[in-house]
């Protein structure tokens, strides 16, 4: 995802494991400060494991197959889980087969992660993750029908399960901070109504829904949260109210350092020092529009290398990134868990230039050359980014 100065357009990224005790939808009445979001009593996620998508594993292993150098690498990932992407209306079902399948496994402590990517204009900003629905041809109807409806639906067949759903990377981000680009402002009524009505289906008992709220590059200026989370309000507010969300996602598909102060290099004057730094300031934020006690996770899968970008701006398959701390529940206050959101080696973006979808960002000095299409495995960068991960890769 790309990082901005205050004034500047913050433009969107390409953004391309059950059941536990059910989450609570509770809000500790504490009020926030500035040094730490509330903190339910309890999170989603204690005594979770995070289900292991086979597809992703047979996606390693044929990778392991054509590389045998490498294969070891590839092998290694196959048992850390990572969150399955509908990003398209035929990837729907994908829902229902995951929780068929972690039904049968019969393991109460497994639980599935869902990002849903298919917004009407989707990736209003960019190029690289176009969608397949636009608001000119009916959209924001189909997305509701053939998108949240059927997802809704699923959930409610599997009461037992506890699934975690993160919704719409790059979306209300864009709200805030892009809405002098034309396709944005002509994106900003179905942005939000597309998600509020997504957010009201996917509040069932057995859910954690989750709204992407970009990164600390992006929205980390004071002014920028103070636009996102007044817009979170709202949207919420359209939503049923802040309760039918377990909280905000960060970094999802990102570079950003959990911690440490990576970002007075990158951005000087930015506030936020990291990601955890982000998550605590938009909390408080949050809490002076009456959205108090939200939980947060924060994608990890490429935060190894927290110097990686020559120019915080930088997104696209940046090559000296690193895989980063594994996913883990719980693993500070306020924070309910780090997750490999973005799964590592899935492109960014493509490097030819011929493609409708191409991006200049996907040619910049820090971006991966030979990269195909956003969404494909790109079996060089995962390689690139499991040499330089941190932990390292086992």
């Amino acid at each position: 995802m790309r990082e901005l100065a205050p004034a500047a357009l913050a433009l969107a990224c390409a953004c391309a494991c059950a059941c536990g005790a059910s989450p609570t939808h509770a809000r500790d009445a504490t009020t926030a400060s500035s040094a730490a979001p509330p903190v339910r009593a309890t999170t989603p996620f204690a005594g979770a494991r995070f289900y292991v998508d086979p597809a992703r594993v047979r996606t390693l292993e044929a990778a392991a197959a054509s590389d045998p150098s490498h294969a070891a690498l590839f092998r290694a990932a196959e048992k850390i889980p990572t969150a399955i992407w509908v990003d398209s209306i035929a990837h729907v079902p994908l829902v229902a087969s995951t929780l068929d399948a972690v039904a049968a496994a019969r393991d109460p402590s497994l639980v599935p992660v869902f990002v849903v990517y298919d917004l009407p204009n989707r990736d209003c900003a960019a190029k690289s993750s176009a969608g397949e629905l636009t608001v000119e041809s009916g959209g924001e109807a189909r997305y509701a029908s053939e998108v949240v409806d059927p997802i809704a639906a699923a959930f409610r067949a599997h009461p037992a399960i506890h699934a975690a759903v993160i919704v719409e990377p790059d979306s209300l981000a864009n709200v805030a901070t892009n809405l002098s680009i034309p396709k944005c402002a002509a994106s900003e009524h179905a942005y939000r109504a597309s998600i509020a009505y997504a957010v009201r289906a996917f509040a069932q008992p057995n859910v954690s829904v989750y709204l992407d709220a970009a990164h600390s590059g992006w929205l980390g200026w004071d002014g920028n949260r103070a636009k996102i989370a007044k817009i979170f309000s709202e949207v919420l507010a359209a939503a049923g109210g802040a309760g039918n969300v377990r909280g905000f996602a960060i970094d999802v598909s990102g570079y950003g350092a959990v911690t440490g102060d990576a970002m007075k290099r990158l951005a000087p004057g930015n506030p936020c020092d990291n990601e955890t730094d982000y998550a605590r300031k938009l909390a408080a934020d949050l809490a002076k529009l009456g959205v108090t006690g939200e939980g947060f996770v924060i994608d990890t899968s490429r935060a190894g290398v927290p110097d990686a970008r020559a120019k915080g701006g930088d997104w696209c398959n940046v090559k000296n990134a690193g895989l980063g701390p594994r996913p883990e529940a719980d693993p500070s206050p306020g924070v309910d868990a780090y997750l490999w959101i973005k799964p590592p080696g899935d492109s960014d973006g493509t490097t030819d230039r011929r493609s409708p979808r191409y991006d200049a960002s996907c040619a910049s000095e820090d971006a991966m050359d030979r990269a195909p299409e956003a969404g494909v495995f790109f079996a060089p960068y995962f390689v690139s980014l499991a040499e330089r991960a941190d932990p390292p890769l086992r």
